[in-house]
């Protein structure tokens, strides 16, 4: 019986793959079956992963399409799936050998549809813990777990029969995975022990911003459309309110004031505040927003004035990080 069902697509990442796959051959899990999706890949990965097929057959199932993208590729792989959880990794990244092993028991000892772990942001020249935090409900996991997918073990039943897909040809893609996830998970649980190491790559999407930052405003659309399709938005309106107002001022903002020219920067935030304001014109009342913390105390001091005053400041100390970080 095949445990869990590990979902890997690659494309150009000759110089990390070797290493993401002999953390999946070295799993202290044995019942494992690695999904390696060829995403139209055009440097020597292919070479690589050939070799690990060739001498692991009874664990690799070898899967080749043409280029789609990260989504395009984990949807790809996802009816193929026999295990009886579905793990996905990105193929840059690497695992503790008990990673698997460790979620798997949890998820059969409690009975869980989900179980998370902490991970390890690897720099180069640093290495930085993200720890999780226990849920006592799922409005608190809805607001404060790490949306990635690749920190997670899922049942495969409930992505299967409930036809959840990554949305293809966007960025953020866990963004609304995950939130369309959310609702059907019964039970939950979380290792707070680092299994993963996160790669950071200087040329990585999540580390190259344009106009594409964009995308996050329509990933937080699909969201609220989802819910109010499914009869959900009224339950977990205050949630989505918030988590729509903090991805817009707060992580996104970030990312768009790194928009190097200056006409398209000021297009996409001009798009992101309207789009909070079209979506949720009372958003400073939202009872989350009016809680204790320096976030919340930076969201509700933003207006039209004071967000030009801090993207204005946000990118002058970029520019001065990224002139240290060339010229120290």
């Amino acid at each position: 019986m095949i445990k869990v069902s590990i979902i890997v697509p690659f494309y150009d990442v000759e110089n990390y793959i070797e290493t993401c796959l002999q953390s999946l051959v070295n799993q202290t899990l044995q019942d494992i079956e690695i999904l390696l999706v060829n995403d139209g890949s055009k440097d020597g990965s292919e070479k690589i992963a050939k070799q690990f097929v060739e001498n692991y057959p009874d664990k690799i199932i070898y899967l080749e399409k043409e280029n789609g993208g990260l989504s395009d590729a984990r949807n790809y792989a996802i009816p193929y799936a026999k295990g009886e959880y579905i793990a996905f990794l990105d193929s840059d990244d690497y695992i503790e050998p008990n990673m698997y092993e460790e979620m798997y028991k949890k998820a059969k000892e409690e009975d869980l549809d989900y179980v998370e772990c902490d991970f390890l942001w690897e720099y180069p020249d640093k290495t930085l813990e993200s720890k999780g935090r226990q849920y006592n409900n799922k409005k608190e996991m809805f607001m404060y777990t790490r949306v990635v997918a690749w920190n997670k073990l899922i049942r495969r039943e409930m992505i299967q029969e409930n036809h959840l897909e990554f949305p293809k040809g966007y960025r953020y893609e866990d963004v609304e995975f995950f939130y369309k996830l959310l609702p059907h998970i019964a039970n939950y649980g979380i290792i707070q022990k680092p299994l993963i190491h996160y790669v950071q790559r200087e040329n990585s999407i999540s580390n190259v911003q344009n106009t594409r930052t964009k995308e996050i405003i329509d990933v937080l659309n699909h969201v609220i459309e989802y819910y109010k399709a499914n009869h959900l938005f009224d339950e977990y309106r205050e949630e989505i309110e918030y988590i729509y107002a903090r991805y817009i001022l707060c992580s996104s903002m970030l990312r768009m004031v790194m928009i190097e020219n200056k006409k398209e920067r000021k297009e996409t935030i001009d798009l992101a505040w309207k789009s909070l304001h079209t979506q949720f014109p009372n958003w400073k009342k939202n009872s989350y927003i009016k809680g204790k913390g320096l976030k919340n105390l930076y969201m509700k001091s933003v207006n039209k004035l004071t967000l030009k005053v801090y993207t204005s400041l946000a990118r002058i100390k970029f520019i001065r990080d990224w002139l240290q970080e060339k010229f120290a």
